[in-house]
């Protein structure tokens, strides 16, 4: 109930910034996470944890050899990340400066990205920048999951958000739709 109070509260606060009013359900957990190779990735970001639902997804999957890093702008939710996943590392930072906190963890190449980023309430440039710098780090082969709701993907920011994907990634997939989410959610599968 306190994850939800937040979520309500930060979308009121910040509704550019926030794009659910609930936590992720762990069917999109399981979707987000369960399709990356975990047995080879040694360097994983988070962008956007929230309240650490795929932060805790994440931490069950880590190979034990593998630096992990999270990225949230709010400093409430980075503290409910934080008590949900007292083992991980979570910035309070915007994933624009990816590059500075890679040096800081020293990782020079990403081999995964998880995120949790509403893209579609997000302007062009914000959008380009993030991707820009998110892609300076990913090496080739990488992984990057994002989720999207599917009253999302008739915006012209959600369209225009699944073209740069395409444009960006050698591989994009959705995943199956999860209904038992609030709202109902897919998630894109990119591979650089």
């Amino acid at each position: 109930m306190r994850e939800t109070l937040t979520f309500i509260k930060e979308f009121l606060r910040h509704p550019t910034q926030v794009g659910a009013i609930a936590p992720s359900s762990p069917g999109l957990v399981d979707a987000m996470v369960d399709w990356f190779q975990w047995d080879q990735a040694r360097s994983v970001v988070e962008f956007g944890p929230g309240t650490g639902v795929f932060t805790e997804g994440v931490l069950k999957c880590l190979h034990p050899e593998a630096t992990f890093f999270a990225i949230e702008r709010s400093p409430e939710m980075a503290a409910q990340a934080r008590m949900r996943c007292p083992t991980a590392t979570i910035y309070e930072d915007s994933v624009t400066e990816l590059d500075r906190l890679c040096e800081q963890e020293s990782i020079d190449q990403i081999d995964a990205i998880i995120c949790g980023l509403p893209w579609a309430s997000f302007s062009e440039s914000l959008q380009t920048q993030i991707i820009e710098t998110m892609l300076s780090r990913l090496r080739p082969g990488g992984q990057f999951a994002t989720f999207a709701y599917w009253q999302g993907v008739v915006l012209p920011a959600g369209r225009r958000f699944s073209r740069r994907l395409r444009d960006s990634f050698s591989s994009v997939e959705r995943s199956h739709t999860v209904w038992r989410n609030l709202p109902p959610a897919f998630v894109y599968r990119c591979v650089r």
